[in-house]
């Protein structure tokens, strides 16, 4: 079978599940982040950001982009990172060399659809979900893209 038919083939099969209430739940971490990514959204947007991307991915490269947008005549490459508790390290810090590497690669195939003179910075957004407001940090330059 092709990727096309079984994409399908999983489709149907997800939207039965959901007709009949029997969803798999979503794995809390994955429910975490998503939360954190809407929480940076909106609070970038609040700081004058300008977001063109959303969970940006290539199929050529695994991993993807939480947020691409513009700060000014910046383009900004944005990791969201997430913790419910503060009992582990800190959110930024899971932004090691790694995943660096692997945001550079994914931006780079988004880049080359940008004028080769357009400024890019990587920038990190840490959200403690443990408080109430949620607090945020955003850590600007926070790695290299190019």
């Amino acid at each position: 079978m092709n990727g096309t038919l079984i994409k399908v083939a999983l489709d149907a099969l997800d939207k039965a599940a959901k007709a009949l209430g029997r969803e798999l739940p979503e794995a809390e971490h994955l429910s975490t982040g998503r939360r954190g990514e809407e929480i940076a959204y909106f609070h970038l947007r609040k700081l004058g950001y300008t977001i063109v991307a959303r969970n940006y991915r290539t199929p050529r490269h695994r991993g993807e982009i939480d947020l691409i947008g513009w700060d000014g005549d910046v383009l900004c490459v944005i990791e969201v990172k997430t913790r419910s508790t503060r009992e582990v390290a800190t959110p930024e810090a899971a932004v090691d060399r790694a995943k660096q590497g692997d945001l550079r690669v994914v931006a780079r195939e988004y880049l080359r659809r940008m004028p080769t003179e357009t400024s890019v910075r990587g920038d990190v957004v840490s959200v403690h979900t443990d408080a109430d407001p949620p607090q945020i940090e955003l850590f600007k330059n926070a790695f290299p893209v190019r």
